[in-house]
């Protein structure tokens, strides 16, 4: 019952996220992501239920621990260092970027660190993650769930690009015509 219990609140979050960033995208002058104005409010909607999404991954993930196959080799030699790589990338960015900035407040245009090699480190860094525990954990449930929430990271950079475009101009123009999106 636990289980199903956050399966539901996983796919509930996940699947309420997705739809937000689709209807960002495709209506960007309503866009709910980015936010339209930064307020006390936003760290509460954008951290709240990111990191209950991956406190659900986490818990799924050991209650359902190698239930599926892997060899350890996969699960270790994989598994282990995505997640680590992904931790690394995702925090030394956070760190540079700023809470408020990865969060949706408009700040400078970043285009060092990891950013010279991706227009999107932090989002690949998150599946990196997100993909890393699902491989190591083995566990179908959590598979089910991250699957949902590797697609929203995949999809929020398309909502993101127009905000940024509009917000930075030119530089970020010349910026996405030098660096990919991903990788």
């Amino acid at each position: 019952m636990m289980e199903t219990n956050l399966v539901i609140l996983g796919l509930t979050i996940a699947f309420s996220t997705l739809a937000a960033i689709l209807w960002s995208i495709f209506c960007p002058t309503r866009r709910l992501w980015p936010p339209q104005k930064y307020t006390a409010l936003t760290p509460v909607l954008v951290w709240v239920p990111t990191f209950t999404l991956f406190a659900v991954l986490v818990i799924l993930g050991i209650l359902g621990w190698q239930a599926v196959a892997f060899p350890n080799w996969v699960r270790l030699g994989i598994g282990v260092p995505f997640i680590i790589l992904g931790h690394l990338g995702v925090w030394s960015e956070v760190m540079k970027f700023g809470v408020p900035q990865t969060g949706g407040a408009v700040g400078e245009l970043k285009t060092d660190g990891l950013y010279r090699f991706s227009r999107n480190p932090q989002y690949v860094a998150d599946i990196a993650m997100v993909a890393g525990w699902l491989i190591l954990s083995a566990a179908p449930s959590a598979m089910i769930v991250g699957a949902v929430a590797i697609a929203v990271l995949i999809a929020a950079p398309f909502a993101e690009e127009p905000w940024l475009e509009a917000n930075y101009g030119q530089a970020y123009k010349n910026y996405r015509l030098r660096v990919r999106r991903f990788l």
